[in-house]
């Protein structure tokens, strides 16, 4: 049997943290810029942790 392939849009998305949690990036950060403040942007530029809920599916597709 052939061994289980990563996806590769989670790889591309998501990093494993030191402790075991998922981080992510937030969306709505890539265009049109103008209309957002400075504070939604500078808010938008951290990155986030995946919620609870999501972090089993997310962990399957990263296999881990």
């Amino acid at each position: 049997m052939p061994k289980m392939k990563t996806k590769s849009s989670a790889k591309k998305r998501f990093k494993v943290t030191g402790s075991g949690k998922l981080k992510r990036k937030h969306a709505f950060k890539s265009h049109i810029l103008t209309k957002k403040s400075k504070k939604r942007k500078a808010r938008l530029t951290k990155a986030g942790l995946v919620h609870k809920s999501d972090e089993k599916s997310i962990k399957q597709q990263l296999l881990m």
